[in-house]
Order: structure tokens, then C-alpha cells, then sequence
């Protein structure tokens, strides 16, 4: 059975594909999914799901794939057709492993720290997390893309993450607030992502050795010439990504109302849902470059200052470590995060990498202060070293898991944080408590 697909393509070419899948379907009983080799033009028999076993397609029979396209073949009427599905892609990780999938999205080249977020969903609120900026997130659930994407759901202008790993994204998007896909959204966004790799085998590579550079490829598969480019992917640790994602000026979140409180917003790569919660709670708020000198922003004569969640290593910004310490006993001050992180660091106290990060929104926090445990939404690589607080500061909230620092409140200034995001989005509104608090202090 020799089928010249030459004219039915058009004469196009694709890029090599991981699998050609072959869809048999007969109304009389005989149907079924083959398997496809991809470097030779037969076929192999080495899935196959048939009820009564078709003797025609038993391996071995000879086929023309033009550059692997997919073979569409109905037995019964013997009409055949043929389409692209998606190019071949590979993730290689620094200690070696391998994954081989299918690329989707903006089919290149991508670099970055493998990560792993536990989240069922928000996956569109994610990858336009600015936190996410330099990594390749790995989602643990098997399903993304099923409920689409909308404007409504982006936490900034753009996809900031580096790539996105899946076990598998969905071709259909079933909702009625979407307005695309996630396959069209990464490309639209220039964004690469793989799927159809072992996602729970990549997750326990990372939580046993440590998050780690990697880079996921749709145009190059020589293992070497990779390697080659992944040795010069820099470390997250003393890494400052804060320039990446920070403003190049000042700039109004919504026009002022008069009488309202002013909080000014030091972004360092800041979630849009914390500034919408601020609004809503009648705040005016202003945001500034991280760059932001003390002095400037109290020229602004805000009422509270609040330091934004951001990418990278704490250690590495230590302008806005320095901007912070100089506004201690000025302004109150609220930080997220990051903004967390680079609080501790003023106060004077340590911060260190986590082997591999809290990501996902089902993380277990106890609010040491009244007693009860919230649910949050995190990310974060990074965590303050608890002993090298100063008496002056006390511990507010710790994570159930590892009990590491989630918050903490200094006992003269105004001025505290938290690890984790109150803020959600996605996530549970366990902890939108700390925006009222926020609010009650500089409204007084």
C-alpha cells in the first residue's frame, strides 16, 4: 500500500513530529488508533485498538509519510487525508535527564529554571505572573487549557514565564468567558511550550535533586550543541531580574479620588489582582520604578508603602533593600514575596534558596497571631532564615509543610509581610484580611 501524499499536502513541509498517529474508523466494526514511526515510511503496529482485528493493517505495510504528517485513513470508504499535529520537542534539565514531547506555541527555543506548580487551575494567571520571569513552569495536573484564556484572568500585560510543561494541553477550550486557546495564547505571546512528557517523573527529578536550569527546544535535538547553550543559562541564585519587569516611570493605577488614602506601589514586578484589591478597598495608588529612591517616594507623600512580589534573588537588589531601610519609621509598609524577602533583608535578617520552592495554591499557612491556618497561593524559590530575625521582629505566620517563615510584623514600625500571596489569583481568599489590615493602618 504505497500513498504518494504529495498532492494532498500541497506541497508543503513539517518539521519532524514526535508521533503519526493513524485514526481508522469503520461504521462495520473496525476501528482504531496505529502508531507511527517517525524516521521511516512504515507502519508499525505498535498501538493498536481494534474490535474485530482488521488484518489489512497488521505491520509491516508500506507507506509514504511526507516529512511525518499525520495519516488519515477510514477503512470503509477508503478516503484518505492528511494534517499537521504538532512539531517534535525536547526539555533537557542541567543534571541530563531527557524529555521528549510534542512543542506547541511559538515554536523556538527557550532557557530558564524547571519549576513545578501544583495549581488544578489559574494556569493563564501563572504564566503572566511576573514572579515567573527566567522559569519554565511544569504543571502537575494532567489537563491545561481546558477552560481557555481571557483578558480578565492575565496578572500582567504578557506571558512572563520563560515556557510552560504539561502532560497535556487541551485542543478545546469550554467556557464561556474564553476567548482563545492556551496553544494560541503562548504563540501569540512567543511563548514555547512541551507537552506529552511524564510531568509526575519530571516533578520528582526536581523535588529530589532541586529546581534547575533547563531548556526546552523545538528546532534543535542534538544533545550536545543543547548542553552546550544550557551551560551558559545563569544560576536564579544572585540573580536580579527586578530591571526585567519593573516600571521606567511613575504611573497612576486609577485616577485619584479625593480624600482617599495613597499607597504608593514600588513594583518589582507586582500582580495586577493586588493592586485591584487595593481599589477596591478605596485606595489611590501610585506605582513607582524599584529604582525608587526613599526620598522620591516620600516626595510622593504617600500614607503606606507597599513592596510588590518580583522574580530573582532578594540579595541580589540591594538598592530596594537600601530604599526600604530608609523608609522604616516614615511610612507603613506592607510587602508581598519578594517584597517579604527584601524586608527581612532590611531588618537585618538572612535569606536562602529553597530546594524547590512552594508553588501552588493549596499550601497550608498557620497565622500564629490568632490561631488559624489558611490556605494559600504561592510562589516563591526563595525563604527569610528564621534565626536570623532580630528580636525586634516576630513571626507572624509559618508554612504547615516545612515551617519555614510566611510572615512577620516588626514590634515599633509599621511594617510587616507576608511570604505567600493574599492576593491569590489564582487561589483561595483565605487571606484578604491582610489588605483590610493594611488599610486600617493608614487610614488612621
Amino acid at each position: 500500500m504505497k500513498l504518494n501524499l504529495s498532492p494532498l499536502l500541497g506541497g508543503q513541509v513539517a518539521a519532524k513530529l514526535v508521533f503519526i498517529f493513524l485514526f481508522i474508523d469503520n461504521p462495520k466494526g473496525a476501528g482504531g488508533i496505529f502508531l507511527l514511526n517517525l524516521n521511516c515510511n512504515t507502519i508499525k503496529y505498535l498501538s493498536l485498538f481494534l474490535n474485530p482485528p482488521n488484518p489489512l493493517f497488521k505491520g509491516g505495510n508500506s507507506c509514504f509519510i511526507e516529512n511525518n504528517f499525520i495519516l488519515l485513513y477510514d477503512v470503509s470508504t477508503q478516503k484518505l487525508g492528511a494534517e499537521i499535529l504538532m512539531r517534535k520537542g525536547i526539555l533537557l534539565l542541567e543534571n541530563g535527564e531527557v524529555f521528549l514531547g510534542r512543542a506547541f506555541g511559538r515554536l523556538h527555543e527557550t532557557t530558564g529554571e524547571v519549576v513545578f506548580n501544583t495549581s488544578m487551575t489559574g494556569y493563564q494567571e501563572i504564566l503572566t505572573d511576573p514572579s515567573y520571569t527566567g522559569q519554565i513552569v511544569t504543571m502537575t495536573y494532567p489537563l491545561i487549557g481546558n477552560y481557555g484564556v481571557n483578558v480578565e484572568n492575565e496578572e500582567s500585560f504578557m506571558i512572563q514565564a520563560a515556557g510552560l510543561i504539561v502532560k497535556e494541553v487541551s485542543k478545546i477550550d469550554s467556557n464561556w468567558s474564553s476567548e482563545g486557546n492556551l496553544s494560541h495564547y503562548l504563540e501569540k505571546n512567543r511563548v514555547l511550550g512541551i507537552e506529552g512528557i511524564d510531568t509526575r517523573k519530571l516533578t520528582r527529578v526536581i523535588r529530589l535533586t532541586g529546581a534547575m536550569n533547563g531548556i526546552i527546544s523545538a528546532i534543535d535535538f542534538d544533545l550536545e550543541s543543547l548542553k552546550g547553550k544550557l551551560a551558559q543559562v545563569p544560576k536564579m541564585a544572585g540573580l536580579d531580574l527586578v530591571p526585567e519587569v519593573t516600571l521606567s516611570q511613575s504611573v497612576h493605577w486609577a485616577p485619584f479620588q479625593a480624600g482617599k488614602p495613597h499607597i504608593v506601589a514600588i513594583a518589582a514586578g507586582i500582580k495586577s489582582n493586588i493592586l485591584r484589591l487595593f481599589e477596591m478597598r478605596g485606595a489611590n495608588i501610585t506605582l513607582v520604578p524599584a529604582i525608587y529612591t526613599a526620598e522620591q517616594i516620600m516626595s510622593l507623600s504617600p500614607d503606606g508603602v507597599f513592596i510588590s512580589n518580583g522574580p530573582g534573588d532578594p540579595q541580589a537588589i540591594p538598592y530596594m533593600v537600601k530604599t526600604i531601610q530608609n523608609l522604616l519609621g516614615k511610612a507603613p509598609i506592607f510587602g508581598i514575596c519578594l517584597g517579604h524577602q527584601l524586608l527581612g533583608l532590611a531588618l537585618g535578617a538572612k535569606t536562602y534558596k529553597l530546594k524547590f520552592g512552594h508553588r501552588g495554591a493549596n499550601q497550608p499557612v498557620k497565622n500564629l497571631v490568632s490561631g488559624r491556618v489558611e490556605i494559600t497561593s504561592q510562589n516563591h524559590g526563595f525563604s527569610v532564615v528564621e534565626d536570623s530575625l532580630p528580636s525586634d521582629v516576630e513571626v507572624t505566620h509559618i508554612n504547615l509543610n516545612d515551617h519555614t517563615i510566611e510572615g512577620f510584623r516588626h514590634k515599633k514600625h509599621q511594617a510587616f509581610s507576608v511570604q505567600y500571596h493574599p492576593e491569590a489569583s489564582p487561589g483561595p481568599h483565605d487571606s484578604y484580611y491582610l489588605f483590610d489590615e493594611f488599610m486600617k493602618i493608614i487610614e488612621k
